[in-house]
């Protein structure tokens, strides 16, 4: 049976709005001390504070709040999570690396994204290649444009090696189940990609941008052979570790492609992120093809699923 968690993020104004918005018709009665609502999705509830703090409890909390963080534009870490069995509370312990080594790095793009496949990637950056990338101003994806992003990737692809992952809908949804959830999910393709760098690359650090305990992360590789070992995990790291920055803005690179390929195939823009619009798209698409669909276009086990499906039924 999959455990109930608990997950905190931090969300802008901006984020607030649309939050309030977007569980409006979910929303309980009664709202806690200090908080703007309360809504019960189902398998997950969703507390907003006036303070801009969030916080998911539940079987999909980390769904749930992995889809705002994709869409907040002030995005902050999450602040920690709660196995709610034993309410132990897990704090992220910031670690440092110095700037010119060799490393390899990961990081994926696509989880908090209701259309698109899962993109990961993992690529090398020697020191000699720092001033190179330090010229093109490779940054994080997210604080990049996707123009920006479609413009100086393919310069980075040409001289820096790189491995990549594309999970499909249709994959992820065969995975997605009580025993796969997104960050075993997530912690299965960063091994494979990182493994497959580390070899024949003479590197200082293997890093991956945090997105849950090391213990956690290990914990989901308990069925691997052989999982990587070794590596420094670190919350937001695409700000820290040139490799990590570029691995970000290759799996955006490649989500943008294949996004932009999904929607050619059926004939309609595919919006980014989880917010109220993908359902406005979603109900559209369906109601032109079918339920089944959104296998081949969508993560079925987001919450948006439910509330395509209800409207197309009425």
């Amino acid at each position: 049976m999959k455990k109930a968690i608990t997950k905190v993020i931090r969300v802008d104004n901006e984020t607030k709005k649309l939050m309030n918005n977007f569980y409006q018709d979910m929303k309980r009665e009664k709202t806690p001390p200090y908080a703007i609502f309360q809504a019960d999705t189902g398998d997950t509830i969703v507390t907003l504070y006036e303070s801009g703090k969030a916080m998911f409890q539940g079987v999909s909390a980390d769904i749930e709040a992995g889809m705002w963080t994709s869409i907040n534009k002030d995005k902050k870490d999450i602040d920690y999570f709660i196995d709610t069995d034993n309410k132990k509370k897990e704090k992220k312990e910031e670690t440092n690396i110095p700037i010119d080594i060799s490393s390899v790095g990961s990081d994926e793009v696509g989880t908090g994204d209701y259309y698109g496949p899962i993109v990961v990637t993992a690529s090398f950056v020697s020191k000699e290649n720092i001033p190179f990338l330090t010229d093109l101003g490779v940054k994080d994806s997210k604080k990049l444009s996707d123009e920006q992003i479609l413009k100086i990737v393919p310069k980075i692809i040409k001289q820096i090696p790189y491995k990549t992952i594309i999970l499909t809908n249709r994959e992820y949804n065969e995975r997605y189940g009580k025993d796969m959830n997104m960050n075993k999910i997530k912690a299965i393709l960063h091994n494979k990609v990182l493994t497959e760098m580390v070899k024949d690359n003479n590197y200082d650090y293997i890093v991956v941008d945090q997105f849950e305990s090391e213990k956690s992360y290990y914990n989901h590789l308990a069925e691997v052979p052989n999982p990587l070992k070794g590596i420094t995990f670190i919350t937001k790291a695409e700000d820290k570790c040139l490799s990590v920055a570029v691995s970000s803005l290759i799996s955006r690179y490649i989500f943008i492609k294949e996004i932009d390929k999904l929607g050619n195939k059926y004939g309609i823009f595919l919006p980014k992120g989880a917010n109220y619009y993908v359902e406005d798209v979603g109900i559209k698409i369906v109601n032109k093809y079918g339920i089944n669909v959104l296998k081949d276009i969508a993560k079925l086990n987001f919450s948006n699923t439910d509330r395509i499906l209800k409207e197309v039924r009425k």
